[in-house]
């Protein structure tokens, strides 16, 4: 089954499509290639449409060497801290770690690597609570979920 949706995103790349969508779905659960379409002239693979942990993603081999900025990223809700540290270990290769648990993956795509409990600790509802976890999280490179739960239990 394809999932169709009016909005998709559209990752530009010059000629790593292919590769880098096989990468994200070998690492993000409930991922997926649904088709890769080749250059008639070429052969090459044009564009790969694919699902990350069920959002539909098409990927274009452009030929041009277009940047990813942090100005877009993927966020991945990680239900515990294991998952967490596969996932910015895997997408940290051969990329960089940044704050508040940011990375850049080694085809320059951002993304933030997260608590799935993230937006419970950050309730607008609680402000001393969600500032002590901002706190807490402005001061990590990857998030560490005890700590985070720590911060806004107020133990820590």
């Amino acid at each position: 089954m394809q999932i169709t949706t009016k909005v998709t995103p559209w990752l530009g790349f010059k000629d790593q499509a292919e590769d880098a969508a096989r990468f994200y779905t070998s690492i993000i659960p409930n991922s997926r290639i649904h088709s890769v379409t080749k250059n008639p002239g070429t052969g090459e693979p044009l564009v790969v449409q694919f699902e990350l942990g069920g959002l539909p993603v098409s990927a274009l081999n452009a030929g041009q060497d277009w940047k990813f900025t942090t100005a877009f990223s993927f966020s991945v809700a990680c239900d515990d801290q294991a998952e967490l540290d596969r996932l910015w270990d895997a997408l940290s290769e051969g990329g960089a770690e940044m704050e508040c648990g940011w990375v850049t993956d080694k085809f320059g795509l951002s993304w933030q690597i997260v608590p799935a409990a993230l937006p419970k600790y950050l309730d607008p509802a609680t402000p001393e609570r969600a500032a002590r976890v901002l706190q807490a999280v402005w001061s990590m490179t990857k998030l560490d979920i005890d700590a985070l739960e720590a911060a806004y239990s107020d133990n820590g």
